[in-house]
């Protein structure tokens, strides 16, 4: 034990409990007009064949408060919803893109959540991916704009769509729990965390899920993060490979993705994009979630993680595996070549 009360005692860090610097690559235009946007998009729906071009240009380079009025505008001038005006307007995954553009980020977030537990089947990935990428901040505002455009609770859909561990892990994450950083480092709890996760996991046959989820889902980021330096000093694997041994199926991609977040959430979306594209046939509607949900939050950190960790940027890997009038969006939205 002398090891471990060297490595107890206190010390304050940098870090606090202020909100997350934002990375946008989209950012409100200056000498913006919404009348002038709205009739310049009128005339483009109206155009025979519609023209894809200027309302790419128009919405992707508009703040989510900018295309907002720009929706009131056009709704005063062409008596219609500019949302429903789109769906008529355009198709596939240039229609999913720009209406998801239409709503703030935890409207979109919310919908894409609703629309993964909707219907027969669920989509679990969609579910996984925000879920556990989601800051307790973040997850806030999805839960309050669920209730509001769905008059029904996201805890209870998500209880009564997944089941088991799975199910436990995503409602102890959407209950929002979490600790705030700290500016004092507990070095007995970050041990103390360590050897639980080490006992309830590869030290023991079967594993205790419960353990697991309550730590991942209730301690501070930077916390984690220490925690998980230090499990490498009782466990053979680091947690990741921990994880691989101990759970499967959704439950472990579940834990892989908070993981993967708390070390670096803009690597994490970097990786899904990567990984989307260049499966057959790309994966155009995690594309789209990640573009359309992040590009006022943080896609400019997103493309510098792109760039370091796949040699090449996130624009000229858009250029390649997409096309047409939705690779323009995309690329407009991408804000630039690295």
């Amino acid at each position: 034990m002398a090891m471990v009360s060297e490595f107890l005692g206190q010390l304050t860090l940098a870090y606090g409990g202020e909100p997350e610097p934002k990375y946008p690559t989209v950012v409100p235009v200056r000498d913006f007009d919404p009348t002038q946007d709205a009739t310049r998009i009128e005339g483009a729906i109206k155009t025979k064949g519609v023209d894809e071009q200027t309302i790419i240009d128009i919405l992707t380079r508009r703040s989510c408060q900018q295309r907002r009025e720009i929706a009131f505008e056009y709704e005063r001038i062409a008596k219609k919803d500019l949302s429903s005006a789109l769906k008529g307007a355009l198709s596939g995954s240039l229609e999913a893109l720009m209406l998801g553009l239409m709503k703030s980020t935890a409207q979109y977030d919310a919908s894409e959540l609703r629309a993964s537990m909707k219907g027969l089947g669920t989509d679990e990935e969609a579910l996984i991916e925000i879920v556990c990428s989601r800051s307790p901040e973040e997850l806030m505002e999805i839960k309050r704009e669920y209730r509001e455009m769905f008059k029904k609770e996201m805890e209870k859909d998500i209880a009564g769509d997944t089941s088991g561990n799975f199910a436990k892990l995503l409602l102890a994450l959407v209950q929002t729990r979490r600790d705030n950083p700290s500016n004092v480092v507990d070095y007995q709890k970050i041990d103390d965390d360590a050897r639980s996760l080490y006992e309830a996991g590869v030290k023991r046959k079967g594993t205790d899920v419960t353990t697991w989820i309550s730590i991942m889902s209730q301690r501070s980021v930077p916390h984690l993060q220490k925690v998980f330096e230090r499990y490498k000093s009782y466990s053979p694997y680091d947690i990741k490979e921990s994880i691989k041994k101990e759970v499967k199926g959704d439950l472990e991609k579940s834990f892989l993705t908070l993981v993967e977040c708390f070390e670096n959430r803009q690597l994490y979306f970097a990786n899904r994009l990567n990984d989307a594209m260049k499966s057959k046939g790309a994966k155009e509607k995690v594309v789209t979630r990640i573009m359309a949900s992040r590009c006022e939050v943080d896609l400019m950190k997103i493309r510098t993680e792109f760039k370091r960790h796949h040699r090449r940027s996130l624009y000229q890997t858009i250029a390649e595996h997409t096309k047409g009038d939705y690779q323009k969006a995309l690329l407009s939205l991408c804000g630039g070549d690295d």
